[in-house]
């Protein structure tokens, strides 16, 4: 039993002794037997032991079992057998217990053979047990403790206590104790034998092996020799490297990359999940038997042509997944007995990369259109990128940007240019300037260069080193801030001098400036109109002094929705008789401006001349009715004067004595002139009223030309004056008011029959121009002076300037009426001794030949 001491070497049982201490011994030597047993067991499992031995041992123990179980039962029956006094019982015991004390005796000296025996075996098992090169753990029963035999060398690092020894992690190392343990627990549990190699933490190689018997589990720690240490030690490296090869393909089995393995003849020996996932196999055993290549042709070609240079092969290749033509990143070693490849997806590593050049490009693309200065330094403080701006800035040479130059030297060369100011001390100026590519915050700098410009300097640092310069020209900016703070200055003295009421709201419908002129026109409290006031309030105040006050529309101009918010005009009048015209205007920025005049002067004279054009107009429709009706009635008794004028010129009325035809005569003329005077008067009261049409039509030239010197023939005649007609360049038709021609061109001829000299000659000329139709009529008389030329063409302004006969003064003006009606154009060529040419222009289609034709 295990804390019990074995009995030492040389140790006997002696046959002298008497039955009880025969007894005793015989138990002793039935325990001793147990433990030797035991032993022998540990020893023969662990040495491998011949079998013959154990089975004499497990012999021996059982006869002494049950030698010492039958010496016991008999003295017992004899002590009955003494005490019950029955003289036949006691003969007939008597002689069993003679008979049996000599088998007993032969039992016992058989008995003592074979304990000494066992004696000598246990001490031969108790030397092999001691040596100090093992130890063995032996467990008799599932539910006592092991009990430890034997010892190991102190350099192992083994301890000697039995907790401490069985701790197998204090004291092994921890592949090695997780591997023992993991043996221990299934051969005790399962019979599951096992031979290790292990090492202790002081990197002693020790064998265990473990057995299982019957009744015993034993594992048996033997310390190796010098040799067997290096064989042990090489078991434990391949033990660790096949560990660690199994976990190397489990790893490679769990990747998402597609791994494989080649033999030399480039055989695929062994392919992960993500293989087979992508050459679509069920599993990664098949994908190796149908020998599905992850690679094209062309690819794996490339590869053990590159393989005949150097072993690693590293290259982005493209290969068909699933459909998709994927990027993945190929690394392939080529060892001595085949070749391993991984394949990386970098599919989205390409398209992120492409993202973010695209990207790049893109901002460099719009810092370039920029108008701020941008430069960017990388950690080493070399230019890496600029815009155009920053190079518009600094002038400088493309080819010296383009170098990459470091920041100081940029700072060293524009301060050599003179385009940045010189500093009192340069060398720490620009050394603090430089501090920005150790500054963690932005760094904002004012420079005022040479040239009268201010920038302001940026210094961002960047994430991964270098700073990113940025130059805001801020001179306009500043110039123009200026500029609008004057402007301001300036709006508000113009607003508060203005003569005009201003007043600007806000989208909130709040007041936010207005001048002194509004308050006065509108008669308010200079307290009440302050800013922020609501414009509610200001209708309040305004509705009691306007009669019809405008405030309401004002209100949903400022306040109200899109529909409403619309620019607006008027005039509003005062309860005092002021008149105020406004304007509501719609500023770009939601604001609302509103205007104020007083034109109360202006629209009493508005009125008053209103008054006096409406007079006018009724004077001057009286004038025309006037000379329509008195026209008219001068006309009839013309007529009826004419007219029996004529009847008595004719010789079936009667004889006239010769001063009576004068008289007659005389009677005659008069009556024609008046006649075409009235005739004058009553076409431009016509033109005048607006209500003469023209007859468009055809007009023949020489039939209206003809007709026309018919009218006239008598009074060129009366004063020997010859009529020239040049129509040579003349059209033969063109369009018009061939009565108003007529008329136009028997008034020119009188013109110049009355001022051409005695025995002269008149000339008529037609051509055809580009725009229409030119009609001229020239005579030799005096001329015009420049004076008389500017009032020529006006009414009843007769002038005599060398003519016959005194006229009312129409003729001229009666033939510009007709010819701006036709919507041609007069004319007069005259000089001192050169004669008078009127000269008449008629488009090609006068703009009356719509309203003739409607």
């Amino acid at each position: 039993m295990p804390g019990e001491n074995p009995p030492r070497a040389g140790q006997a049982v002696s046959g002298g002794q008497s039955d009880s201490v025969r007894s005793g011994s015989a138990v002793r030597g039935g325990r001793l037997l147990r433990r030797a047993g035991v032993r022998m067991a540990a020893l023969l499992a662990g040495s491998a032991l011949c079998s013959p031995l154990l089975g004499l041992a497990a012999h021996a123990e059982g006869g002494v079992a049950q030698s010492a179980g039958l010496s016991v039962s008999t003295v017992e029956v004899m002590q009955l057998a003494m005490f019950a006094g029955v003289m036949g019982a006691a003969l007939v015991s008597a002689i069993f217990l003679i008979r049996e004390r000599a088998r007993t005796s032969a039992q016992n000296a058989e008995l003592r053979t074979r304990i000494a025996d066992v004696n000598a075996a246990l001490q031969r098992s108790e030397a092999l047990l001691n040596l100090r090169d093992q130890r063995v753990v032996v467990w008799a029963s599932e539910n006592k403790k092991p009990e430890l035999i034997g010892t190991l060398p102190l350099e192992s690092g083994a301890p000697e206590d039995r907790a401490a020894f069985l701790a197998f992690g204090r004291w092994l190392m921890p592949r090695s104790a997780a591997a023992l343990e993991h043996a221990v627990a299934a051969l005790r549990e399962k019979a599951r034998t096992f031979d290790l190699v292990i090492e202790t933490q002081a990197g002693v190689p020790l064998e265990v092996q473990g057995r299982k018997s019957a009744a015993h589990v034993l594992v048996r720690f033997v310390s190796l020799s010098e040799t067997l240490r290096g064989q042990a030690r090489l078991k434990i490296e391949n033990q660790r490297l096949s560990a660690d090869y199994d976990t190397m393909l489990g790893l490679l089995d769990a990747l998402k990359m597609p791994t494989w393995l080649r033999a030399a003849d480039g055989r695929l020996k062994w392919v992960n999940r993500a293989y087979a996932e992508a050459v679509e196999a069920p599993n990664a055993e098949a994908a190796v038997r149908e020998a599905k290549e992850f690679l094209g042709g062309q690819a794996r070609e490339q590869i053990a042509e590159q393989h005949k240079a150097r072993p690693v092969f590293e290259q982005t290749l493209s290969t068909v997944i699933e459909g998709d033509r994927r990027m993945f990143s190929v690394t392939d070693f080529a060892g001595a007995d085949g070749s391993a490849g991984l394949a990386c997806d970098t599919s989205a590593t390409e398209t992120i990369r492409g993202e973010y050049e695209r990207t790049v490009r893109s901002h460099a693309d719009t810092l370039d259109q920029l108008n701020t200065a941008v430069a960017i330094f990388d950690a080493n403080e070399k230019l890496r990128f600029f815009n155009q701006a920053f190079q518009k800035l600094w002038n400088l040479d493309s080819g010296f940007l383009h170098s990459a130059p470091d920041n100081a030297l940029l700072l060293d060369r524009l301060r050599s240019e003179g385009k940045i100011a010189e500093q009192p001390e340069w060398r720490r100026w620009k050394e603090g300037l430089l501090g920005a590519y150790r500054a963690v915050e932005s760094q904002e700098h004012w420079w005022h260069l040479p040239d009268g410009k201010t920038i302001r300097v940026v210094a961002n640092p960047q994430p991964k080193g270098g700073v990113t310069w940025v130059f805001e020209n801020l001179t306009e900016k500043m110039d123009l801030e200026s500029r609008y703070q004057t402007a301001v200055r300036v709006q508000g003295e113009t607003l508060d001098n203005l003569a005009e009421g201003v007043a600007v709201f806000g989208p909130d419908g709040r007041l936010r400036l207005s001048n002194p002129a509004f308050v006065a026109l509108w008669g308010l409290d200079q307290d009440v109109v302050k800013p922020n006031v609501h414009v509610s309030a200001i209708r309040d105040l305004c509705d009691r002094r306007a009669k019809d006050s405008p405030w309401g529309g004002f209100v949903a101009a400022i306040t109200g929705f899109d529909d409403e918010r619309r620019d607006r005009h008027g005039q509003s009048e005062l309860v005092n008789g002021t008149v105020l015209s406004y304007a509501v205007i719609h500023l770009p920025n939601g604001q609302v401006m509103m205007t104020f005049v007083d034109v109360t002067d202006s629209v009493n004279v508005e009125r008053a001349l209103k008054d006096k054009n409406e007079a006018l107009e009724r004077s001057d429709q009286l004038k025309n009715e006037f000379v329509q009706h008195v026209s008219y009635e001068l006309r009839s008794p013309l007529t009826n004067i004419i007219g029996f004028t004529e009847l008595l010129s004719l010789p079936t009325t009667g004889p006239l004595t010769p001063k009576q035809r004068e008289y007659v005569e005389h009677v005659g003329s008069s009556s024609s002139v008046l006649l075409t005077i009235v005739n004058d008067i009553l076409d431009l009261a016509t033109v005048d009223a607006g209500i003469m049409q023209l007859d468009i039509s055809e007009v023949s030239v020489d039939r209206t030309i003809a007709a026309a010197a018919e009218l006239v023939a008598d009074r060129l005649e009366e004063h020997s004056i010859t009529l020239k007609v040049d129509a040579a360049a003349a059209p033969k038709s063109f369009h018009g008011d061939e009565t108003r021609i007529r008329q136009i061109l028997y008034n020119l001829l009188s013109n110049a029959a009355n001022y051409a000299p005695e025995a002269s000659t008149v000339t008529l000329a037609c051509r055809q121009l580009a725009e229409g139709v030119e009609f001229s009529v020239h005579d030799d008389g005096p001329g015009m002076p420049p004076d008389v030329l500017d009032s020529v063409f006006r009414r009843f302004e007769p002038r005599t300037n060398g003519g016959r006969r005194r006229g009312a003064g129409l003729g001229l003006s009666i033939v510009k009426s007709f010819v701006e009606l036709h919507g041609g154009s007069v004319r007069i060529e005259t000089g001192k001794d050169q004669g008078t040419t009127v000269i008449c222009t008629f488009p090609a289609a006068p703009s009356g030949i719509r309203a003739a034709a409607e």
